[in-house]
């Protein structure tokens, strides 16, 4: 292994090699996208490989398929699976009730499908994803590309009458062209500052045409795994309403995961 991992690194790293000790022999495991989840599927890849683990993936975009084939991981559909056991999966925020952001990384609309369909949702984040209150990233949410100007006015109207900072939507781009979902549909990112009423503004964002889906992710996450620089880990569960900590030896000998990168 060459260089030194960041602080951060290190603590998506410890998040998601301790949200792998959720994962059961036999299990069918939803597995999200984005830079934290990436680590999970490579830990879950290792254990596949050296410990003979049988599990089957249900990927929440093209990208976390491609890597979970890469490391040994039997990939299925969610047609396939039906019901999953538990999913473990990244988050752009959350908050002291594990309310989320999701939708940085493009791919809300099949993360949340796989996560509500889940018996469990557990989520792998770096310290620095926790606020006080939802909204100072950007509010994803996906949009047909027929009509997203209208959709787009038409979202920053209703957002005069909801409890945020900011009313601007912005269309994400691929460069010099609109990002495209798995979907083929377009995302627009809300910059709100700071949202109120989480629960009112993710129903009233489903009820506009236009809409497919929001990036807020209410009452759908059972536990928050945190991991710091240090190789600290604490785990909430908000269910059983306990807060665990601990500290991961952290071997970079060992780490095969330096190619992972934002």
């Amino acid at each position: 292994m060459s260089g030194e991992l960041s602080p951060i690194d290190k603590a998506k790293f410890v998040a998601a090699k301790r949200s792998v000790d959720y994962v059961e022999d036999g299990m069918r495991v939803g597995l999200g996208t984005g830079s934290t989840a990436a680590w999970m599927v490579r830990c879950l890849g290792e254990l596949v490989r050296d410990d003979g683990l049988k599990i089957k993936g249900v990927p929440t975009s093209t990208r976390t398929a491609e890597l979970a084939r890469e490391v040994g991981i039997e990939v299925i559909s969610l047609d396939e699976a039906k019901w999953l056991d538990l999913t473990i999966d990244g988050a752009d925020e959350f908050d002291a009730n594990l309310n989320l952001i999701k939708g940085g990384g493009g791919a809300l609309l099949q993360e949340k499908i796989v996560a509500t369909a889940s018996d469990q949702m557990v989520v792998i984040a770096d310290v620095g994803k926790e606020v006080e209150t939802l909204g100072a990233f950007p509010l994803p949410i996906e949009v047909i590309p027929f009509g997203w100007e209208t959709t787009k006015s038409l979202v920053e109207e209703m957002l005069i009458s909801m409890d945020v900072l900011g009313r601007d939507a912005t269309l994400r781009m691929n460069g010099d062209r609109p990002f495209v979902t798995d979907e083929g549909n377009y995302i627009l990112d809300l910059h709100l500052g700071r949202i109120g009423k989480a629960n009112q503004l993710a129903m009233v964002l489903n009820q506009m045409p236009g809409v497919v889906e929001n990036g807020l992710f209410i009452d759908i996450c059972d536990v928050v795994i945190v991991g710091y620089g240090d190789g600290r880990v604490e785990t909430r569960d908000i269910n059983e309403g306990t807060v665990e900590e601990d500290r991961l030896d952290f071997l970079e000998s060992e780490n095969l995961f330096t190619d992972l990168q934002d």
